[in-house]
């Protein structure tokens, strides 16, 4: 791309559109984060990305009592509120630019980069905070830097993560990194290499619980076949890639939420899959696995609560033409 390509940025009432050669991003401040994600004419948000502060109960975690102990993170992961917006354009902080603050700008405004951060508050005892900051590039290439401000007294995490929920499911997806399913403290066993998988497959475990964990990634990129778009005549199987930054990542590419698999007993309780839910981790806790009545994962695979967090991973750009 020419490097003096700039992004177009459109000052909305309540939006904050940024767009370039193949791609469209609307910032929502009424719903807290990212509303849309366009790429060559494609969405890939269902709805707003949220902070995961929750993977589903696993078998062992019963045993030992850890969802009982940080049970309040299942709240948090439901219902945290976004309570603070704020906007930089090229490095330059600005007033938050909605009505009729955004009056003082034209209908042709430009920038090199725009930065909205989002932060939002949990509903635990106390309360914190996790700032989640999208810095779009003229590419259209989007770094996501979360920052989880660890308070005393609130109990250790499940997990760490962003997740984006995408409108139609998964066609498959590929990654480079740990061969199977890995864990923290599950993944000696894991081949280094490129890795396709076909579907969005769930283990079936007896009691629908956490699955489809793979650690130390350098990226994926999730493949969808269909949207929900009735007037796009494309049926060509279409592309996101995400990467890492400065550290490999974790994901989960589900047919489920969390939420979803913790209220099924059993397998065939789940829903008709409909959605993606690729959630991205910074942390995760291990599974421990030791036995499964009352052994705790080792120490170094704890994610505490009262220290502060910092992960971050780029969505890549549409594919130059």
């Amino acid at each position: 791309m020419d490097n003096t390509t700039k992004l177009n940025v459109i000052f909305g009432d309540v939006t904050l559109g940024v767009s370039g050669p193949g791609f469209h991003y609307i910032f929502a401040y009424d719903r807290g984060g990212l509303e849309s994600l366009v790429q060559d004419g494609k969405e890939w948000l269902y709805r707003t990305p949220m902070p995961a502060l929750w993977r589903a109960t696993t078998d062992n975690d019963r045993g030992n009592g850890f969802s009982t102990k940080s049970a309040q993170w299942l709240g948090a992961d439901l219902f945290s509120s976004c309570d603070h917006i704020s906007v930089a354009i090229d490095g330059q902080s600005i007033p938050l630019p909605i009505a009729p603050e955004n009056n003082r700008y034209s209908d042709h405004e430009t920038a090199t980069t725009v930065a909205v951060t989002f932060t939002y508050t949990t509903p635990t005892t106390p309360a914190t905070t996790i700032a989640v900051t999208y810095t779009v590039a003229a590419s259209g290439a989007m770094t996501v830097a979360v920052h989880y401000a660890g308070k005393a007294d609130l109990p250790e995490l499940p997990a760490l993560g962003l997740r984006l929920v995408m409108p139609t499911p998964a066609l498959g997806f590929a990654y480079q990194g740990l061969s199977g399913e890995t864990y923290p403290d599950r993944k000696a066993g894991g081949r280094k290499g490129i890795h396709q998988v076909a579907g969005l497959p769930v283990t079936p475990y007896l009691v629908p619980q956490e699955c489809g964990m793979h650690v130390d990634n350098q990226w994926v990129t999730v493949t969808r076949g269909t949207t929900q778009n009735n007037a796009d005549a494309d049926h060509d199987a279409f592309s996101l890639k995400v990467r890492q930054t400065q550290h490999h990542f974790a994901f989960s590419c589900l047919p489920y939420t969390p939420t979803e698999l913790e209220n099924a007993t059993h397998q065939e309780e789940l829903p008709v899959p409909r959605r993606t839910v690729l959630t991205i981790y910074g942390a995760v806790r291990g599974v421990g696995g030791i036995d499964s009545w009352g052994s705790d994962a080792e120490a170094p695979y704890h994610i505490a609560g009262d220290s502060d967090h910092d992960f971050s991973f780029e969505i890549a750009g549409p594919t130059p033409v």
